[in-house]
């Protein structure tokens, strides 16, 4: 069952699948971290899902153009449809294809954005739902795959923005320096200030020199399960 939720931020509204895999609060952290590239860049979300991400920045950064990719057909249909119901289509693409046959886009892309599965198959609970099944777990491409396709489509000294899982950090660092793709930024993400971080948001750029700089905690609930200021800044409340 489809239904319509609103983003509470510039009327913007996106259609879900209540039976698939619904949007998190780590594509609207990662959309909110992605936000200040530069003016008229063109932009690849990769694993585009919903479109949250892309259908966000749209309106928060000033992007001249966004491709959104999702390899399921029926999950782009829907993105697809949440883009005209915003009046997004001369911004936003939705493109229905696998992430390794993008070959038309290699180096020229200026920043891609991505939230990536964070499974590898085998690990965890595999689900039942195919949709929910390719969202979550490495089913399609694995996470080398989304380092390395990145990196062919960045041009030099593009960005790449993603939101990860921090117990595969090291394993991300090193697909990163593999693939020529410098992390620049990172910042950890808290449930609360009593609790372990558990995802990060990275930002990596393309042959740039080495120096990491690790933000300020992003901490998402209050001791009293409340949101913090910064969450609520962020959804507009």
């Amino acid at each position: 069952m489809e239904r319509i939720d609103d983003l509470q931020y510039k009327n913007l509204k996106i259609i879900q699948d209540t039976n698939g895999f619904c949007f998190g609060i780590d594509s609207i952290l990662l959309s909110e971290f992605a936000k200040n590239i530069k003016k008229d860049a063109i932009v690849m979300d990769l694993g585009t899902g919903t479109g949250i991400i892309s259908i966000l920045l749209a309106e928060k950064s000033k992007a001249k153009k966004i491709y959104a990719i999702e390899i399921q057909e029926n999950v782009a249909n829907m993105a697809g449809r949440s883009v005209k119901l915003n009046n997004l289509e001369e911004k936003i693409d939705i493109i229905n294809s696998d992430i390794k046959d993008l070959k038309e886009y290699y180096n020229k892309i200026d920043v891609i954005v991505t939230n990536p599965p964070y499974k590898k198959c085998g690990t965890g609970i595999n689900s039942d739902n195919n949709k929910k099944q390719i969202s979550k777990f490495e089913s399609t491409a694995s996470l080398e795959d989304w380092i390395k396709e990145s990196s062919k489509l960045l041009k030099d000294k593009g960005e790449f923005y993603l939101v990860y899982r921090v117990d595969r950090l090291t394993e991300l660092i090193e697909l990163l320096n593999k693939y020529k793709l410098e992390a620049k930024i990172i910042r950890y993400i808290y449930s609360n200030e009593n609790e372990q971080s558990t995802l990060m948001l990275l930002k990596a750029v393309k042959n740039a020199n080495k120096f990491l700089k690790v933000e300020k905690p992003l901490i998402i609930y209050n001791n009293d399960g409340s949101y913090t200021q910064e969450i609520l800044d962020i959804y507009n409340k």
